[in-house]
């Protein structure tokens, strides 16, 4: 009876939990996804532009590609690989006091957010800085529709530096209602100035913008039904009886 006993409970915990352990994706699958270089603006789905607070300088601000790269990447420049560029941006204030400068990516003219994959766990890039006190921050919008400020630490050092910024665990990036928005998206990068920083002459660079995802942990079992086309199929007719499917639709459509 012992013996029976055991491999009936054993049965029963691989059952329980051997089974999810099949079905669910592996949480620990990560990718590092670019998403500019800024080495082939004509290639990009989109374009960066720029804006500032009311004080800015007549002229100002102006956005600018330039060549160059920083030290630190320049080995891993391969042969073939197109010539390195890197985003510049140069603003100047009439008045010291609360200046601001945003970068944002813009499509058809309009302000485009760019959509991440998978739920992001820190983003990355380059920044020179020219040992202004200007601050740092990372605009994001999360799944329910909220804009969240991220601080990325403040640019009073001079050259290139590596930043790292830990996506903030409150923030949401997939929404509990499956029909929901599906990702978190990138708004912008906000650089504000101290209230007693110097207004008249601010430059900006940044390289290399990425960020590190596991892509694999959206995918759930029947993932596909999200965005299937209502349209012909599952509808019912006035009797109350499913209508009949018509042409070669198939769940696939949703994916």
């Amino acid at each position: 009876m012992k013996k029976g006993f055991v491999v009936f409970v054993h049965l029963a915990l691989l059952l329980v939990l051997g089974a999810p352990l099949f079905s669910q994706p592996s949480e620990k699958s990560v990718e590092t996804i670019m998403i500019d270089n800024f080495d082939t603006p004509d290639k990009m789905d989109w374009t960066w532009k720029v804006q500032a607070s009311r004080f800015i300088s007549d002229g100002y601000p102006v956005l600018s590609y330039f060549k160059g790269i920083s030290n630190s990447l320049a080995p891993f420049v391969k042969e073939g690989d197109p010539e390195p560029q890197i985003l510049g941006v140069k603003v100047a204030y009439n008045r010291k006091g609360d200046n601001w400068f945003e970068i944002y990516p813009s499509k058809d003219d309009k302000p485009y957010e760019i959509p991440f994959e998978g739920v992001v766990s820190q983003l990355d890039f380059w920044v020179w800085g020219s040992n202004y006190l200007y601050f740092l921050e990372v605009l994001v919008r999360d799944s329910e529709g909220t804009v969240h400020v991220i601080p990325a630490g403040n640019m009073a050092f001079s050259g290139w530096k590596n930043v790292i910024v830990q996506m903030p665990s409150s923030i949401r990036q997939q929404s509990r209602l499956h029909t929901g928005p599906a990702n978190m998206s990138f708004v912008g990068f906000r650089l504000r100035a101290d209230g007693n920083e110097y207004a008249d002459d601010y430059r900006f660079f940044i390289d290399k913008f990425q960020y590190t995802a596991g892509t694999m942990s959206t995918v759930f079992d029947g993932y596909n039904l999200q965005k299937v086309d209502f349209s012909n199929k599952g509808m019912t007719n006035k009797s109350g009886q499913a209508a009949p499917a018509t042409g070669n639709q198939t769940a696939k459509e949703g994916q």
